[in-house]
């Protein structure tokens, strides 16, 4: 089978709202090329399903939020579950050349999840939509291919069909299933891959002074129709649902800042206090910088460092006292010594935004947490050697993996290797405030956040005590 395309090859992007599988409306095709198009550039052009997702929203505003909602549930459904979707499809079909062409995988794709997982989605009108934009992008023959499959897939779902659960755990790596059970267990294993909801809220982080149950009910005046309520993990957290841009609500900028539940958590375990001087060595572009410098006030002072010298630019209107360009991975450029605190939320595989970004489980591979770790390593003992002596340092990672948790710490708290700066790294515990109230053991050094126990998106974080 030849697949003769005739599509537009669109720009597209996604963000909406999404409920559970389940309790969607009937598909319509608008919703249906939204997300082919998104899922298209998620393959050809290697973007990130949310940014894209939300700029096609962006620009089609006469979307009503019925067919954002139900674009979004196809965009993450298929990306989570697609290696499932495929071998499903392949045990039908005696070619893969469908897959050769985006549009058609895209709307073959989406057809076999609706007829798997969307029970509120008849039959006849899920592979009624897929066969005719399938036509639509390639020919008519393509288009009766299509409709076999679809039709032999929906007798099959007809006498049975999977969970979600199973085919999102179904659908990881098979190295990725392995680290998540050597790392939290096979039920936690399982638990992460499959957490909700899907996409996660919005997370606003309030500046320490602010009174979270009042702007609770402002922002929910201002926005009547959002689902906006308390965050569980972080005391700062707001989180937000169906409120459109936030920078269009009070007090964005100044009495709060856009930021994930777990990202903030990782800023509060630094633990700074009041007056002191504070480094954000991985500050990209400033939203740890922004909580920090609230909470250390006009008495102290944040300074943020980063590869990248354009996000340093947004860190400084952030709050940030001074900004240095450096890349600790071959030392500590100009950044000064004697800081009381170091945050380090160092580069990795990403694996804790699983639920915000589906595509990341298809994109990394075993071989990466190695390069990744040693890498985290060189920037955490770079950067340890700019505190003061008996200071402390926090390492973070957005990944729940041991390989970039335990095993880094492991690493970190032994002897250093040649060329290693000459630092000596103590787990320490915790002593912020917000660690008691994230029921993390008195004592404990280090703490694992995970979106099906907390929330928040995955995190792992430990705090040293450092000395030169």
């Amino acid at each position: 089978m030849t697949i003769r395309t005739r599509r537009d090859r669109g720009e597209v992007q996604a963000g909406g709202e999404v409920g559970a599988a389940g309790q969607e409306p009937p598909p319509t095709s608008a919703a249906r090329s939204v997300a082919a198009r998104v899922l298209a550039r998620v393959w050809e052009e290697s973007a990130f399903a949310a940014a894209a997702l939300d700029a096609e929203l962006s620009r089609l505003s006469a979307l009503d939020g019925r067919d954002a909602g139900l674009a979004t549930e196809l965009v993450y459904g298929v990306l989570r579950t697609q290696v499932y979707l495929e071998d499903r499809i392949a045990k039908l079909a005696v070619s893969k050349r469908w897959a050769g062409d985006p549009a058609v995988r895209a709307h073959l794709l989406m057809g076999a999840y609706s007829l798997l997982f969307l029970d509120r989605v008849p039959a006849f009108a899920a592979v009624s939509e897929a066969v005719n934009a399938i036509r639509a992008a390639a020919d008519d023959r393509v288009g009766a291919f299509a409709n076999a499959v679809l039709r032999r897939l929906a007798d099959e779902a007809a006498l049975g069909r999977p969970t979600l659960v199973d085919a999102v755990v179904a659908s990881a790596p098979g190295w990725l299933r392995g680290a998540l059970r050597r790392a939290i267990g096979r039920a936690g294993a399982s638990a992460f891959l499959a957490a909700g909801p899907v996409p996660p809220p919005l997370g606003l982080c309030l500046s320490p002074e602010e009174d979270r149950e009042a702007w609770v009910a402002r922002l929910l005046e201002a926005s009547p129709n959002a689902t906006i309520e308390a965050g569980r993990a972080s005391p700062r957290a707001i989180l937000v649902r169906g409120a459109g841009d936030l920078r269009r609500l009070p007090g964005f900028g100044t009495a709060w800042l856009g930021q994930e539940e777990g990202a903030q958590t990782v800023a509060l375990l630094l633990g700074a206090r009041p007056g002191e001087r504070v480094l954000d060595a991985c500050a990209g572009r400033g939203n740890k910088t922004w909580l920090l410098s609230r909470q250390v006030g006009s008495g102290g002072a944040v300074d943020a460092a980063d590869i990248h010298p354009n996000k340093l630019r947004v860190a400084m209107s952030a709050g940030a006292r001074a900004t240095y360009g450096v890349d600790w991975s071959g030392g500590t450029g100009d950044v000064p010594e004697g800081y009381d605190r170091v945050l380090v939320d160092a580069p990795c595989s990403g694996v804790g935004t699983l639920r915000r970004r589906p595509e990341i489980g298809l994109r990394r591979e075993e071989h990466d947490l190695e390069r990744l770790s040693a890498l985290q390593v060189t920037i955490a003992r770079h950067a340890a050697t700019r505190t003061r002596d008996g200071g402390r340092m926090v390492f973070a990672v957005c990944s729940v993996l041991r390989e970039e948790c335990e095993a880094v710490v492991e690493r970190l708290s032994g002897t250093p290797g040649p060329g290693e700066p000459a630092v000596k790294l103590t787990p320490t515990p915790f002593d912020a405030a917000e660690a008691t109230a994230l029921g993390i053991a008195e004592g404990a050094s280090g703490v694992r956040l995970l979106p099906h126990v907390h929330g928040t998106d995955g995190y792992f974080a430990a705090m040293f005590v450092v000395h030169h």
